[in-house]
């Protein structure tokens, strides 16, 4: 039985290409039999978005694979479904890493850690804490290869940053949660990892000192890769426990081992004068920070509704304060203040937590966990404003005229 065929088989419900040519002609055969496709890696991010209304999945698990690897061109392509995990393996066992630090939704909706894949990670241009220096995914994807919802194999970009005009594709359909083309192969920019890290914690600040602190830190020349703050309790839910209870607020230094320990010792006795300092040194400090980059906090099992917060960093506490005082919510920050992660002990109440970034400056609020039926009912993504509106749905009309690529994911 042909690919195209399987794609029609009324008792397939996951369909497994091998080749882009096969991930072409399962987008042909949808498009012609008007069946529209699901679209995943191994649905480490299923629980984002709306649910799919798809009866069949088209899933890239097995085209995986590093296709190329040049250390010494900081340059690294490989297939959609390659797990995130075996890349940075392999591009630790280089002394490289992918910069922008991305983020593993899997443990926030109740799944094993390792399941993410380059191609979920692009398409929902993930970024963990370093996105504040180093950027989001973005702005390190140099090409794709790709099969639009027309069912046509298309390519952009390449293998080198070049200054071009025009319309960038690869960074257009990152973000996009697969609803504009499937994505089937994938180069990136690599850049050496740091030679160790140091985290200076200060102990015991309320969440606007922390505000102050975190500013002041970014606003230093000690170079800060990363400012978080862990409110009380929710710091005990990092790192196995290891920093209690109290509230810990995290300056991040990373570099060669000379200039860390001489930008933290100045970063540090200016610090110190604010609160209590500690010091997470190489493994520790890693170790608290894959947990914020991965939300660990709130992946306590349950649906209950987290959401992402993208705000102005100074103003992160004050909508965490404004919304305390109308639901039960916990929080923690991320990126100086300005990613407010937040889980609701109730209904999610979109018109709630929006209404409440708009009156402090605005922002946007995007519902990463809740149940199906709700995520079903509540609009996930910050609306967006009529000519951005505009500009989605004209390429949502250019790459999939019939709506057969992840139907109804993003509104």
């Amino acid at each position: 039985m042909s690919i195209t065929q399987t794609a029609l088989h009324p008792s397939t419900s996951t369909l497994r290409p091998t080749t882009p040519e096969e991930v072409r002609e399962i987008v042909a055969a949808a498009i012609s039999a008007e069946e529209p496709l699901a679209i995943e890696g191994h649905g480490s991010k299923r629980g984002l978005g709306r649910p799919v209304q798809a009866a069949r999945t088209l899933s890239l698990a097995a085209m995986s694979g590093v296709t190329l690897y040049e250390p010494e061109e900081l340059v690294l392509s490989a297939r959609a479904g390659t797990p995130i995990a075996e890349i940075e393996q392999l591009l630790d066992d280089n002394n490289q890493r992918l910069e922008f630090e991305p983020l593993d939704y899997g443990p926030l909706h109740g799944r094993e850690p390792g399941l993410g894949t380059l191609g979920g990670v692009i398409a929902c241009n993930l970024a963990g804490p370093r996105r504040l220096k180093q950027g989001a995914a973005r702005d390190h994807i140099l090409g794709v290869a790709a099969v639009s919802g027309r069912g046509e194999i298309f390519k952009s970009g390449g293998r080198v940053v070049k200054n071009v005009t025009g319309y960038d594709l690869s960074k257009g359909l990152t973000g996009s949660f697969g609803t504009l083309a499937v994505m089937t192969d994938i180069t990136v920019k690599v850049l050496p990892k740091s030679e160790t890290e140091t985290t200076l914690v200060l102990r015991g600040l309320d969440d606007a000192a922390a505000a102050g602190a975190m500013a002041a830190s970014m606003g230093s020349s000690a170079e800060v890769s990363g400012a978080a703050h862990l409110p009380m309790f929710v710091a005990a839910r990092v790192a196995g426990g290891t920093l209690g209870k109290e509230a810990a607020t995290l300056i991040r230094l990373e570099g060669f081992g000379p200039s860390v320990e001489a930008r933290a010792a100045h970063l540090g006795a200016a610090l110190s004068r604010v609160a209590p300092l500690e010091r997470l040194e190489a493994d520790a400090s890693r170790a608290v920070w894959r947990d914020v980059r991965d939300v660990r906090p709130f992946a306590d099992g349950t649906a209950k509704p987290v959401w992402r917060l993208s705000v102005t960093p100074t103003r992160g506490h004050e909508i965490v304060m404004s919304l305390r005082m109308q639901t039960a919510i916990d929080a923690f920050y991320d990126w100086q203040g300005g990613l407010v992660w937040m889980r609701m002990e109730g209904e999610p109440d979109a018109s709630l937590v929006r209404e409440t970034i708009r009156r402090f400056g605005g922002g946007h609020a995007t519902l990463v966990r809740a149940s199906e039926p709700v995520r079903a009912a509540t609009e996930i993504f910050q609306p967006q404003p009529g000519p951005l509106a505009g500009l989605t749905r004209r390429l949502k009309e250019q790459f999939d005229p019939q709506g057969v690529l992840n139907p109804g994911r993003m509104g």
